[in-house]
């Protein structure tokens, strides 16, 4: 949903009072985007899981159970946070300069851009007599946005 123009000019005041207070922390959240901070996610995601993995082999080297199976916990949660990190990596419009989907910077200021919706196809023959559960959920919350943006006006 793009922004309102009351909206854009307050985002914008907001952007400028930023750049005047701390100019060196606005140069460096605009130079980096999405991409950079899911990269040092892996590389982290990487070194605690060779961490988990030196845990429990020193675990069933020393026999103590305790060590093996917390080895074995930061090894899967290093794996939750780089199959995280690797998805978001792989997103379209992950590379923005503003660092966040449907955001461009052009000439210092951000503004939202609406992305085009999905088109599904035809529901198959098991699914025809209302479609899958998941079109259900996407038209049913369609509707309560429709219902809310007429209630705003």
């Amino acid at each position: 949903m793009p922004l309102s123009e009351h909206e854009q000019r307050l985002l914008d005041q907001i952007e400028r009072a930023l750049y005047q207070e701390d100019p060196k922390f606005a140069s460096t959240v605009r130079a980096t985007d999405l991409r950079t901070h899911m990269r040092r996610r892996l590389r982290r995601a990487a070194l605690v899981l060779a961490l988990g993995f030196l845990l429990l082999l020193t675990g069933v080297v020393i026999s103590k159970a305790a060590i093996g199976i917390a080895g074995f916990v930061v090894m899967v949660g290093a794996l939750l946070l780089a199959m995280s990190s690797w998805k978001r990596l792989g997103q379209p419009g992950s590379g923005s300069g503003a660092g966040t989907p449907g955001v461009h910077v052009a000439g210092g200021s951000s503004r939202r851009v609406e992305r085009p919706t999905r088109t599904r196809s035809k529901p198959s023959a098991a699914g025809a007599s209302g479609g899958s559960f998941m079109d259900k959920l996407e038209q049913r919350w369609k509707r309560r946005w429709e219902e809310r943006g007429r209630e705003g006006r």
